[in-house]
């Protein structure tokens, strides 16, 4: 009898901690509220049209100050605004020489702030910094880094995620993802994560 409840019990702790570790990809893999406007960030190229007005349209980079110059636009604060407001802002400086000027700003490469990128480092084949997409997924993130080196130790890689200020590290079987091609360790990817693949350990 004695013997039966021991192995109840190891049965029901055994769970227990299955249970446990599947609710590391509940928390990645739940529903996101990303869907807000992008937001210009240092290193994206911006094509600023001004209607009618070619001589003064240009394609300029977001230096690492986060602003960008343009013809009769001298320093202007481009970082952590939406096109559109960036758009605006052109157009209340090139009012002083043009008459009623039409902006439109439009986003040619994509570099954004860190909390618009998703950086992986480590023993990824090309390790870098990525321009966060809605539905972005662990997998298209190992696609666009090439994968794992051959001293990747794929299984101990790990999301760090800062939310409301905390950050919170995630286990991701990454060996099992783009190795053995299992989709049920593939998870969302959020803007501003990283994602660290460490060297196996010989």
């Amino acid at each position: 009898m004695m013997r039966c409840k021991i192995l109840v019990l190891s049965v029901v702790l055994f769970m227990s901690g299955c249970a446990g570790t599947s609710l590391v990809s509940s928390d990645l893999g739940g529903s996101s509220d990303v869907g807000g406007d992008y937001l210009i960030g240092s290193g994206d190229s911006l094509n600023i049209f001004v209607w009618r007005h070619p001589e003064v349209s240009i394609v300029v980079p977001v230096r690492p100050d986060g602003k960008i110059s343009a013809p009769l636009v001298e320093d202007v604060v481009a970082a952590g605004k939406t096109s559109t407001q960036l758009a605006r802002d052109i157009e209340e400086v090139l009012s002083v020489y043009v008459k009623q000027p039409k902006v439109t700003v439009i986003i040619q490469a994509f570099g954004g702030g860190y909390g618009q990128q998703v950086r992986v480092v480590g023993q990824a084949s090309q390790p870098q910094a990525l321009a966060y997409q809605e539905g972005m997924t662990l997998l298209d993130v190992m696609i666009a880094v090439g994968g794992l080196t051959e001293y990747a130790a794929g299984n101990r890689a790990t999301i760090v995620r800062t939310t409301e200020g905390t950050m919170r590290k995630f286990n991701v079987r990454l060996a099992d993802l783009v190795e053995d091609g299992d989709m049920d360790v593939n998870v969302e990817m959020m803007p501003g994560d990283v994602l660290v693949v460490p060297q196996s350990w010989f």
